[in-house]
């Protein structure tokens, strides 16, 4: 403790027993009236006279000491700010000083002079203990003269005593409470009753706040707590503080990116999460999902997984280190996993944490072959899937409900989406031609400006009519016009979602997302054309000549060849005879 310190203390404690005969006198008049609430009402005038008194002392100490040590010289006030060496110095010599002058008479002198006992007070509360003291008089005097007849009838009143019982839900584990009307606090769906101890002191009535009355006599009075109330008996008013149950909480620790992007050599991948629940946690599980393939031929397969339980039913902690063997995971492939945990409510609540996903990207050496039977589904490594793209865009919403993300990568990640279905979209729109007459804008094609001119010497343009046409893009293709519609719609689809993704609404981009993929599977389906294989089939022989040996009329079962025909089409002859002259 500094020196100052401890001077201040010594002050301080002298002052206090300077007063002390004050409070200690003004105590004893309520004490032998055994008046409680005149002794705590001079108990608070001593505190707050102690905290008046403490006040002084500490803002008039340095003063005191000044006025009544001469030998301080009047600088006391380097004991509590000594700044400077040549201050720190002149406050040694003032605390050397100070121990040889300062002995507890002079300290309890100072204190004599400048803090009074106080005892003008105690006149005022004296009288008014005597004030009091004589009106209590007058009251036990008039409760003498009470009539003796009165005394049987305060016996024959009996004072009905309730009694509250609190019966939790089974499923909360917690413990039924019994005792005296009070505030609660219960789960929803508690059992509350209201039993008289003595049912002889006749029937009791409880008022409810929703305007429901509540009879307990004989029988008790029953309630199921559904809501938060209160209720009235004999003039008290209780309340009771229903708590509804909380579902489960999921936090995941690990990894600790919505999407977690694993190093091109990794061997191992981490997971780890808390599942929380106010009572128990009934059932947890891991639900996994591996993507592999690319395109449209990306293949899933999902994995469930159940959560083991703790030695605290509220709580869950799982935490594992994969290695990618386990999870079955190849570069190109992605994981998406979630958590669903259910508690053990009477009526359960489900809860699902949001889609995380690992990817393990494809190093730069190895270039993956992409084989398909549609020319429609090639597409470079780069390049990701309508299913993809859906996935991202979900995983977007997810995370914007979740967590509180930030605009700027909001904007970043739907742009990136954008920018993933834009190529998409010039990809699938290759095989109707040019792209851009199915949006606008069409481009001149600068390499073919001859296109359209009528030739010299009025020969007929043979190539103009019968060769490939730039201006008519869908006729550059080899679909059919059924073909072509559905990719038209798919392409519109994809650039309606596009727009979407571009103006930062991933939610109104899903739909159309949808319908291009739809579009897609059927282009898929259409490609796919069933060939049944079947051996000479012969007519069928009438059943009248059936088992006869007559074979006249009946079909032969040679095949012959059909002839080709004689007339050959007349712009056919004129292309071939321009082409070879």
């Amino acid at each position: 403790m500094h020196a100052d310190a401890d001077i201040a203390r010594r002050i301080w404690r002298a002052a206090l027993l300077r007063r002390l005969p004050l409070w200690v006198l003004g105590a004893l008049p309520w004490l032998s009236l055994r008046l409680l609430p005149g002794l705590l009402a001079w108990v608070a005038w001593c505190m707050w006279d102690g905290a008046r008194l403490r006040q002084r002392v500490a803002y008039g100490w340095v003063s005191w000491l000044d006025a009544d040590v001469p030998e301080l010289e009047d600088s006391s006030a380097l004991l509590v700010d000594a700044d400077t060496p040549l201050a720190r110095m002149q406050r040694e010599r003032l605390l050397a000083r100070i121990a040889e002058r300062l002995d507890a008479r002079t300290v309890r002198a100072i204190v004599r002079r400048h803090v009074n006992m106080g005892l003008s007070w105690l006149a005022p509360w004296l009288a008014f203990a005597a004030i009091v003291w004589f009106f209590g008089q007058q009251g036990e005097a008039s409760k003498g003269a009470a009539p003796a007849a009165a005394a049987p009838a305060a016996k024959a009143a009996v004072v009905p005593e309730l009694i509250v019982t609190a019966t939790p839900p089974a499923y909360t584990g917690l413990a039924r409470t019994e005792g005296a009307p009070r505030h609660l606090e219960l789960p929803e769906g508690s059992k509350l009753t209201w039993c008289l101890k003595n049912p002889e002191a006749g029937q009791t009535i409880l008022e409810l706040s929703d305007g429901r009355t509540l009879n307990a006599g004989a029988k008790c009075a029953e309630l199921t707590a559904t809501e938060s109330l209160f209720w009235r008996w004999r003039g008290a008013r209780y309340t009771l503080k229903v708590t509804p149950d909380a579902p489960p909480q999921i936090a995941v620790t690990q990894p600790t990116q919505m999407i977690q992007e694993l190093k091109p050599d990794a061997k191992s991948a981490a997971m780890a999460l808390t599942v929380r629940d106010d009572y128990a946690v009934r059932r947890a599980t891991l639900h996994l999902t591996l993507a592999r393939g690319s395109g449209e031929n990306i293949k899933f397969t999902d994995r469930e997984m159940p959560l083991p339980a703790s030695s605290d039913p509220r709580v869950r902690n799982w935490s594992r280190q994969w290695t990618l063997a386990e999870l079955g995971m190849e570069p190109g492939d992605e994981m998406y996993f979630f958590v669903r945990a259910v508690d053990n409510a009477a009526q359960p609540h489900t809860v699902q944490s949001p889609t995380y996903t690992l990817r393990l990207p494809v190093p730069e050496q190895e270039e993956e072959e992409v084989t398909s039977a549609m020319p429609v589904l090639v597409k470079p490594q780069s390049l990701r899937s309508q299913r993809q793209i859906i996935i991202d865009t979900e995983q977007l919403i997810a995370d914007m409900k979740a967590t509180r993300m930030a605009a700027s990568e909001v904007r970043e990640r739907s742009e990136a989406i954008a920018a993933d279905q834009a190529q998409l979209r010039r990809r699938y729109g290759q095989f109707l031609g040019e792209e851009s007459t199915l949006f606008g804008g069409e481009e001149e094609h600068d390499d073919h400006d001859d296109h359209g001119h009528a030739p010299a010497n009025g020969q007929m343009d043979v190539l103009h009519e019968f060769g490939h046409a730039h201006d008519e893009a869908e006729n550059a293709t080899l679909y059919d016009e059924g073909t072509k519609k559905i990719l038209r719609r798919a392409l519109v689809a994809m650039w309606d979602a596009e727009k979407a993704l571009r103006a930062i609404t991933p939610k109104s981009a899903l739909a159309p997302e949808l319908k291009a993929l739809e579009a897609i599977k059927e282009l898929q389906q259409a490609d796919r054309i069933y060939l049944h294989k079947t051996a000479f089939v012969p007519p069928p022989i009438k059943e009248e000549i059936r088992m006869t040996g007559d074979v006249v009329g009946a079909v032969s079962y040679r095949r012959e060849q059909g002839e080709a025909g004689d007339a050959i089409p007349v712009p056919l002859r004129e292309l071939v005879t321009a082409l070879s002259g």
